[in-house]
């Protein structure tokens, strides 16, 4: 079953210019093969991994080099062949430094040996399917990067009824999951069937925001055709939505397809639904039909700042500054070079920080791009947060509360429940970096928790 239902809208949320013109028409282009590449012991939610390779080890692309312990963690692997040449802290995304393992390439780029491809891979039982997931070290690519094989093992008592891919894609400049389901529509389909096989659902969907509707086409006759196969029938609707920001939020797409509403504290699987991005079905295909850990993904290189925009499929742990290299670098002097979208991404100090699996973008503003000068105002009541939130909550307070010290405070106004979309700060006529603020706040709560003051 397929169809267009965009009806159903969710309070608060903004409408923000898209700007990605200047890379949606573009198809992804493979990189060519780094030198080096740094890859993370912590690329996901959760436990860091521990190295299982030392220094002068001679790998393959594709070798699982670290595994962490613990219930929620992940695996990763080198996604080139080469030499570990160096394990020490190196500059992460995120803004520390991270425990990595350094690959010197050899030029070869060879496989890992006996990867294991099965072609009749939905009469895998469930709980081989999330080992292979777990040993493919697939996180969620959207940018939460929680581990998928968690995801897709909820407590029995949580009864799963759909399944949800997102491709609403709703960042500004972001295409690399536009182009994804424009260029591996059919993959993703069989993802999408891998995923509502494990957690034995009938009813799967795919939200896309109405502004891709190429992708919507495609999507819709790869669905057709993977009916014509014999195979066990999935139902499955593609769901055009409303082009609204943070449209691509687990809770409001629920909302938008569904009418569910996912409680405060609560996740999607208390509502019966399960969510994932749909570059994380289709890397779920290659590891499950191919037997293909994650060890690259697409990644979006835009902004007046770059010289070539481009959608590119890139080795995880290929620095920032080969990438930028790769689409012509820099047009000026850069003002900012951001991961992720503008909204939610983070600026970078460095260029040396390397691309991680969840990496969707890279978005680089120029010295000559209009901007404010980063000063702030105080709060003048004028209730635009509020207004926007898609939350529901008091965005204006978290601020507030930050700048008195008052940590307790926030965490009983549901200060856990923001999502960090950006719009309160976007809309902001003072200029206030309340998104920095809250995350100061849920910093301190999580120091709390852990010295067991919470």
């Amino acid at each position: 079953m397929v169809g267009i239902f965009n009806k159903i809208a969710f309070r608060g949320g903004i409408h923000l210019p898209d700007e990605k013109d200047k890379t949606k028409g573009l198809s992804i282009q493979a990189i060519p093969l780094p030198d080096r590449v740094v890859i993370p012991l912590s690329q996901h939610t959760g436990a860091p991994c521990e190295p299982l390779v030392k220094v002068g080890d001679l790998v393959k692309k594709g070798q699982k080099i670290g595994e962490g312990k613990g219930n929620i963690t992940s695996t990763v692997h080198s996604s080139i062949s080469g030499k570990v040449i160096e394990i020490s802290p190196h500059p992460h995304p995120s803004g520390n430094d991270i425990l990595s393992i350094i690959v010197e390439s050899d030029g070869k780029d060879e496989w890992v040996d006996n990867l294991k491809e099965n072609e009749n891979y939905l009469s895998i039982e469930p709980e081989k399917l999330k080992e292979i997931i777990r040993n493919a070290g697939i996180v969620g690519l959207g940018g939460a990067q929680f581990p998928t094989h968690v995801k897709l093992s909820p407590p029995k008592e949580k009864e799963i009824e759909y399944v949800i891919l997102n491709g609403a894609e709703c960042e500004p400049f972001i295409t690399s999951d536009h182009r994804l389901m424009i260029e591996k529509s059919s993959e993703i389909i069989e993802g999408l069937k891998i995923i509502m096989n494990i957690l034995s659902v009938k009813k799967g969907f795919i939200g896309v925001e109405n502004n891709k509707l190429d992708a919507i086409s495609l999507l819709k006759s790869s669905i057709k055709q993977s009916h014509t196969d014999g195979s066990r029938k999935f139902e499955i609707e593609v769901v055009g939505l409303n082009v609204k920001y943070p449209q691509g939020s687990e809770k409001h797409l629920i909302k938008s397809i569904l009418k569910r509403e996912v409680p405060s504290g609560k996740l999607p699987m208390d509502v019966g639904v399960v969510v994932n991005n749909i570059g994380t079905a289709y890397a779920v295909y290659n590891a499950v039909r191919y037997g293909k850990p994650l060890i690259e993904r697409v990644v979006t290189v835009t902004g007046n700042g770059i010289k070539e925009p481009q959608n590119l499929l890139v080795r995880i742990g290929t620095s920032l500054d080969f990438l930028i290299q790769n689409c012509g670098g820099f047009t000026d002097e850069p003002e900012k070079v951001i991961m992720g979208g503008p909204m939610m991404g983070v600026a970078q100090y460095t260029l040396k920080v390397p691309v991680i699996k969840g990496t969707s973008g890279v978005v680089i503003f120029s010295k000559n791009s209009e901007e404010i000068d980063g000063k702030y105002q105080s709060c003048i009541r004028c209730g635009r947060c509020i207004a926007n939130c898609p939350m529901g909550i008091s965005p204006n307070l978290y601020g507030l509360y930050f700048e008195r010290n008052m940590v307790d405070e926030a965490y009983a106004s549901n200060l856990m429940d923001c999502l960090e979309c950006g719009i309160c700060s976007y809309a902001c006529p003072s200029n206030r970096p309340v998104v920095q603020f809250i995350r100061q706040l849920k910093s301190e709560v999580l120091k709390k928790k852990k010295s067991g003051k919470r």
